[in-house]
């Protein structure tokens, strides 16, 4: 069965750890592509000052060179609060026949029974968290009972059947986050190495601006 993974976040901006995680991800799990999600707006912070269409293109200019990394703007045309559920939701619709794989830092574990409709999202995607050791996973109860009942063991589990298993892997630590790229830029430092290089050559006066002055601090 092929298999497509589905990876979403602020983008505030995109960075070479995001890109690590879905290209190592994508191989480690045999994944057709992968597809960079944007959020238009966000549901677990405030807006950002950058615009999403904005947002959306650093992506695409960060997965131009990519083979099998696909910019994807569902949730920034859609408007509205970004639900991981709607998304899936039309994935599934567009591709009823496909394993959807939701890739997630394993950080996410510990807030995901928070999210809009949550228990509905393992019927729509697998869900794979990628274990990194700075940032320990503690789900709470009933997302474990879920976890251990539906534990993949490998990849090819994943590949069996459209959606419903979990899985955890470990990725070596790259400590990278939105939130330093954004300090190191408001420092006037550089982003080299921490950033494609299409997207610094892409920032504007205003990007920096408005990158510099967000004041969500929530890593990203």
């Amino acid at each position: 069965m092929t298999a497509i993974g589905v990876f979403g976040g602020t983008f505030a901006p995109i960075h070479n750890g995001h890109l690590r995680l879905a290209l190592e991800l994508r191989e480690r799990l045999r994944l057709e592509r992968v597809h960079l999600i944007p959020a238009g707006e966000p549901p677990h912070r405030d807006r950002p000052r950058v615009p999403a269409r904005r947002r959306l293109d650093w992506v695409r200019l960060a997965c131009a060179g990519e083979p099998g990394l696909v910019a994807d703007a569902c949730e920034v045309e859609r408007g509205g609060r970004s639900y991981t559920v709607d998304t899936l939701s039309s994935l599934r619709r567009a591709h009823p026949e496909t394993s959807l794989v939701l890739l997630l830092g394993d950080d996410a574990a510990n807030h995901f029974h928070t999210w809009h409709r949550w228990r509905e999202i393992p019927g729509l995607a697998h869900l794979v968290f990628a274990e990194r050791p700075y940032e320990p996973a503690a789900p709470e109860p009933e997302l474990q009972t879920m976890m251990r009942a539906r534990r993949a063991g490998s990849a090819d589990a994943l590949h069996a059947r459209p959606a419903g298993l979990f899985m955890s892997t470990h990725l070596p630590p790259l400590a990278i986050s939105s939130t330093r790229v954004r300090g190191l830029l408001a420092a006037r430092r550089s982003v080299r190495g921490l950033v494609p290089q299409a997207v610094i050559d892409a920032f504007t006066p205003e990007d920096l601006e408005n990158l510099t002055h967000d004041e969500d601090p929530a890593t990203d």
